[in-house]
């Protein structure tokens, strides 16, 4: 049973009305206005599309507070004070980049950073 024919048999109408209702459904799918609705009329159509989505999510950028580790904060100073005062070279621009971490300084022409990596605990 095709389309023409289920409509004439459900909506009870002529072969001609059946033809014209699905040349206008053709018509509204593509956008088109064939009838206005009243002001009741498009409120509940409102309400019926409505997806109820307005409301924004509000992101928050806070930064984590990592915990200090003063020892990682030590080492990392006596290598710094080794580095300047004691050792068998050279060294200039010497500078803590990360207080927990890093050391940078330069030898002769060359740049090093020196990076300090506390392992994590084995899981069992």
């Amino acid at each position: 049973m095709n389309k023409k024919e289920l409509l004439m048999q459900k909506l009870g109408c002529t072969e001609e009305e059946a033809l014209q209702i699905i040349e206008d459904d053709k018509r509204i799918d593509k956008g088109e206005k064939l009838f206005e609705l009243t002001a009741e009329q498009k409120k509940v159509a409102k309400q019926a599309t409505s997806t109820g989505t307005k409301k924004h999510t509000a992101y928050k950028f806070d930064k984590k507070s990592r915990k200090e580790n003063p020892i990682k904060q030590q080492i990392i100073q006596e290598i710094f004070d080794f580095i300047n005062e004691k050792a068998d070279f050279s060294a200039e621009n010497v500078e803590i980049t990360n207080k927990e971490r890093q050391i940078f300084f330069k030898v002769g022409e060359n740049d090093y950073e020196l990076t300090l990596v506390q392992k994590r605990k084995a899981k069992k």
